[in-house]
């Protein structure tokens, strides 16, 4: 299958071309063409691009994929480097790995001499069905994920599904719920689709892979389209996408970014968690929340995490960009395809909210 997605931004339009062993024939175009390019690439996949080191023209940068590398002074190294290399406003930056080097990489492009142009070839399902999408770049401090950033909008993403079969199961999952998350706040249909053939999109069928990473991706873009910015506060807000964010970031924050969860797993924790609040506050039915975890149960997704439990979480949970005025907002579910902007949530209703869990 090969689809090619447009989508206009504020000042240019963005491509997602998602074609099956495209990558290496797109990046052989680009280092032939007349553009200065620099490569920023996760070492994991270095193997992409083994075989055109002897072209004078490729510029790489290699970096350790992971959380740990969405930091000012990672960022400020890799800024340095690019200017001892001469990058000018006609040079390109393209990004190769998952999603931390697509944040990483696009926050410096965004920043840099005020903005080059940026491609990305996500090589997770992670990356290839959300953060590859929407032009939301950025780093993380110490005191929670991604609270230094902007919006700037790649001119070409490449999805190529054949960089999956490098993945591990773990990573494969970690993905998943991310597609699981778009399903649950938008279309229920996809959901019970996911439900019957999760099986075959574990194992990659190239078929069922392909149709489920482009039907997410339409999912993201419906809302990112709608509020590119994040200003909106009703059921069009591309907040709508941060559905388990909040929980889930505050447990990579409480884990100081560790391997010990990775974003999917813990996504997939504040997804469940945030359903529960949904259904304690009387939004979502016991029916429902009971087929939500039901399916969590049967694609071994995680579901808890003692770390909730904590009042340090708490006090994370606080710091989300979504909050204004002291209170905790926060994406909930009325039912499997309808997600709505709660906000004002008292802090201490929170934590005994947490507490019943």
């Amino acid at each position: 299958m090969i689809k090619k997605i447009t989508y206009k931004n504020d000042s240019q339009s963005t491509s997602i071309i998602i074609k099956n062993n495209f990558a290496k024939k797109y990046i052989n175009k680009q280092i032939k063409s007349n553009n200065k390019i620099f490569f920023i690439i996760d070492k994991k996949v270095k193997y992409i691009i083994k075989d055109l080191y002897k072209l004078n023209k490729l510029n790489c940068l290699f970096l350790d994929g992971g959380e740990q590398i969405k930091n000012i002074y990672t960022y400020n190294n890799i800024c340095e480097k690019l200017l001892s290399k001469k990058i000018d406003r006609k040079s390109i930056i393209i990004a190769i790995g998952g999603g931390t080097v697509g944040d990483l990489a696009g926050f410096v492009a965004s920043t840099l001499l005020r903005g080059v142009e940026f491609n990305y070839i996500p090589t997770t399902l992670l990356s290839q069905v959300d953060s590859s999408i929407g032009g939301k770049n950025g780093i993380n401090t110490k005191n929670g994920k991604n609270l230094i950033g902007v919006f700037y909008h790649p001119k070409e993403v490449i999805i190529d599904a054949s960089f999956l079969k490098t993945l591990s199961y773990r990573d494969i999952k970690s993905g998943y719920a991310e597609i699981v998350k778009h399903a649950l706040i938008k279309d229920y249909s996809f959901f019970i689709w996911l439900d019957t053939h999760y099986k075959k999109i574990f194992k990659l069928n190239q078929r069922y892979i392909e149709k489920t990473i482009y039907k997410s991706i339409l999912i993201k873009l419906w809302f990112a389209e709608k509020d590119p910015k994040e200003n909106l506060t009703n059921k069009y807000s591309r907040a709508m996408l941060n559905f388990g964010h909040t929980v889930g970031h505050a447990i990579e924050t409480y884990y100081k970014y560790s391997k010990k969860l990775n974003h999917g797993e813990a996504i997939s924790i504040g997804m469940i968690i945030e359903s529960n609040i949904a259904y304690q506050l009387g939004y979502l039915s016991n029916i429902e929340l009971n087929l939500i975890k039901d399916h969590f149960k049967k694609t071994k997704l995680k579901i808890l995490d003692r770390s909730i439990y904590s009042k340090k979480i708490l006090k994370i949970i606080q710091k989300d960009k979504k909050n204004f005025d002291d209170n905790i907002n926060m994406i909930l579910l009325k039912k499997i395809g309808e997600s709505f902007f709660k906000k004002n949530i008292n802090i201490a209703l929170v934590q005994k909210l947490l507490n019943k869990i």
